[in-house]
């Protein structure tokens, strides 16, 4: 079995790294749970408040009919799952959609479209969405398959924030998965979106039949990408009746929360969402998810077309574990979002009762 270096698993060290090497990051999953998760503690408080949560809504803006044939995904045009196919809003009811996420507590609205690249006709109608959102004060992301570097430039120069594109799963399991777009795609999207000036929403799904070696091999992909992510979505497969992977055997959400607490460790200044299948996770999966380093939510009814756990249930669990909303301003310059990050920290450090302990942990 891998081994770490014994000096490592209590150090409160975390230098961003962009080598690390498959057998390292194998030896974190397989860390006692309960090493792992106070190392992940360790890095997390380093960089963000523990107890705050970047919080986003999300909104599927074009539903279903894709080309693509990715197996977990009911928006495919490959497999017959029932959904209602939806053009593209209207730009109003995405503005209406978008005021009442930021009334709701969001500082982030992302919107999906189910596109393998958007059209000319159809992207001229999301840079105005994306400029209209950006004056409601909230921070933007896109979601809208490969994008090439003139869409990315546009896209930035509207005012995105953030562009999401899910590397999915391993190089070596991807095959397995999807079939008309390729790995190197994805990584081409990403350099193209990274080149424009805008920030990487990039992240997997697990519990799509790979093996532990390909969640290892997924995260180490994420952590070499520089910088890294500046958010990293962890996904759990929702299983849609219709997809390729409707039986698959389920994830140990130990397994699950394993993951989350090693991509904390890999890219500590990276928001890690607990992302899809918080609907099917208990309390306690989701506690422990936070402990290991998750510091961002989807809040809403849905994800794109798959449910998500309602705001007043999210709400409960807030108060239950007294976690805050992230407040946010919206930032083109990413050095000036971690100065004023850095800058709040103490305060809120100081709220707790437990700051002493904070401080000695933390700061040695």
């Amino acid at each position: 079995m891998p081994t770490l270096p014994s000096s490592s698993l209590l150090s409160t060290e975390s230098p961003l790294r962009h080598d690390w090497r498959l057998a390292e990051i194998e030896a974190l999953f397989a860390l006692p749970f309960n090493d792992l998760l106070f190392r992940a503690q360790q890095v997390h408080r380093e960089h963000f408040d523990a107890n705050t949560v970047q919080v986003s809504s999300l909104l599927s803006i074009k539903t279903g009919a894709c080309p693509e044939d990715c197996k977990y995904c009911p928006q495919s045009g490959h497999y017959t799952t029932g959904l209602d196919k939806k053009k593209l809003l209207e730009i109003e009811k995405v503005i209406e959609q978008a005021k009442a996420a930021r009334d709701a507590g969001a500082s982030r609205f992302c919107m999906g479209a189910a596109w393998r690249s958007p059209r000319e006709k159809d992207l001229n109608v999301v840079l105005e969405m994306v400029s209209r959102v950006k004056a409601l004060g909230l921070e933007t992301c896109m979601t809208l398959g490969m994008v090439d570097a003139e869409q990315a430039r546009r896209l930035a120069g509207a005012g995105l924030d953030y562009y999401n594109h899910n590397l999915d799963t391993s190089p070596e399991y991807y095959g397995e998965i999807i079939t008309t777009r390729t790995y190197a795609d994805r990584l081409e999207t990403l350099g193209q979106v990274r080149e424009a000036g805008m920030k990487v929403c990039s992240g997997g799904i697990l519990g799509m039949g790979e093996a532990p070696r390909d969640r290892a091999a997924l995260l180490q992909q994420l952590a070499q990408l520089d910088p890294h992510p500046e958010s990293v979505p962890i996904n759990m497969l929702i299983k849609v009746p219709g997809t390729p992977l409707e039986n698959i055997a389920d994830l140990d959400p130990i397994e699950f929360v394993r993951a989350i607490a090693v991509a904390r460790i890999l890219m500590p200044r990276s928001h890690v969402r607990l992302s899809a299948g918080r609907e099917q996770m208990s309390e306690s999966t989701q506690a422990l998810a936070f402990l290991a380093g998750a510091n961002s939510i989807f809040y809403g009814d849905k994800l794109l077309t798959t449910g998500n756990p309602q705001v007043e249930r999210d709400r409960a669990l807030f108060d239950k574990l007294g976690l805050q909303p992230e407040r946010r301003d919206t930032y083109t310059d990413e050095s000036r979002q971690q100065a004023s990050l850095a800058a709040s920290m103490p305060q809120a450090r100081g709220q707790h009762d437990n700051a002493q302990f904070y401080d000695a942990t933390v700061d040695g």
